[in-house]
């Protein structure tokens, strides 16, 4: 007990250098999916197929290049005849990364199997520095 009491400083800067330590592993924990970086790999690598889930505003505002607009609500009826390939890889994406999180379970379940929700969304896609295109409305 006389240690501790002697050397509590010692021990509190262990202790913060500790969690400084494990932070990015925490922030990490909290943002899932795909990384940009791992996103483009599939894209040029295994020909995966990009659809955006924002709504019809959003992806005019802006979207990945070359993804495909099904909006979240009608992903069971739109999804089959928009990505007619269920075993070319399905990169799923929204503004935040939110929306394409709740769109990849129901992706799997319509038999995507290897669907992936891109991490943060376009957010991440364009703080990557990736390209981005506006267009008018598309389906």
């Amino acid at each position: 007990m006389k240690f501790i009491l002697d050397n509590w400083t010692l021990i509190a800067i262990a202790l913060v250098s500790g969690a400084l330590l494990l932070w990015p592993v925490i922030q990490g924990a909290a943002v899932s999916g795909l990384s940009p970086a791992m996103a483009v790999q599939m894209i040029n690598r295994e020909k995966a197929v990009v659809v955006d889930v924002s709504e019809p505003e959003e992806f005019a505002a802006g979207h990945v290049v070359g993804a495909k607009n099904v909006p979240l609500g009608e992903l069971d009826a739109k999804l089959p005849g928009a990505v007619k390939n269920k075993a070319l890889p399905l990169i799923l994406v929204c503004q935040t990364g939110a929306r394409s999180a709740r769109a990849l379970v129901a992706a799997q379940k319509l038999g995507y199997a290897q669907a992936q929700s891109l991490g943060g969304g376009l957010k991440s896609w364009k703080s990557a520095n990736l390209p981005v295109e506006k267009s008018e409305r598309q389906s």
